[in-house]
């Protein structure tokens, strides 16, 4: 690995924190969630090999700790959607510029089925590509293309549904 460990974290802690709050909605939870999946990358850093890009492999890493924690929580009866916050997506589409539709975008978001939900989010906050995104499901590119498409068409026709666009 040729990047230190201070170069991987500057260059990908932004990213990595949006898509780990996209997926918690919540401050506090999304930056422990940072820290452990930084320190786990890098105590495990000798097993990557490379076969994907380094962000995916983070991102691989972010979601399996978040998917950790929401069964320890649902094991304890805890809420874990007590902060319903949103962070904009930039650019995702010209009609989401305004708070109210990203927050009726995020609303319907989190009601689409996976692997919808998770594709749409990966491309926009994570701001991953299409062959990472396969790669993260085990898919080809064409299909993360796809899902992301679908996933974006349902949320536009939700939103004109309600009045939204």
């Amino acid at each position: 690995m040729d990047k230190s460990l201070e170069d991987i974290y500057k260059a990908y802690a932004k990213e990595l924190y949006r898509y780990i709050f996209n997926l918690c909605r919540n401050e506090t939870l999304a930056e422990d969630i940072l820290q452990d999946t930084m320190l786990n990358a890098f105590m495990s850093i000798d097993k990557f090999k490379g076969e994907c890009s380094l962000k995916t492999y983070l991102c691989r890493i972010a979601r399996n700790i978040w998917l950790n924690h929401v069964k320890r929580a649902e094991n304890k009866n805890i809420p874990i959607d007590d902060e319903m916050e949103f962070v904009s997506a930039d650019n995702v589409e010209e009609r989401l510029n305004n708070k109210m539709q990203s927050q009726a975008v995020h609303s319907i978001l989190h009601t689409l089925d996976e692997p919808y939900k998770e594709v749409f989010t990966l491309r926009v906050f994570a701001e991953l590509k299409f062959g990472e995104i396969g790669d993260l499901f085990g898919e080809s590119s064409n299909w993360a293309r796809v899902t992301f498409f679908r996933a974006k068409e349902k949320i536009i026709r939700q939103l004109e549904k309600e009045n939204e666009i």
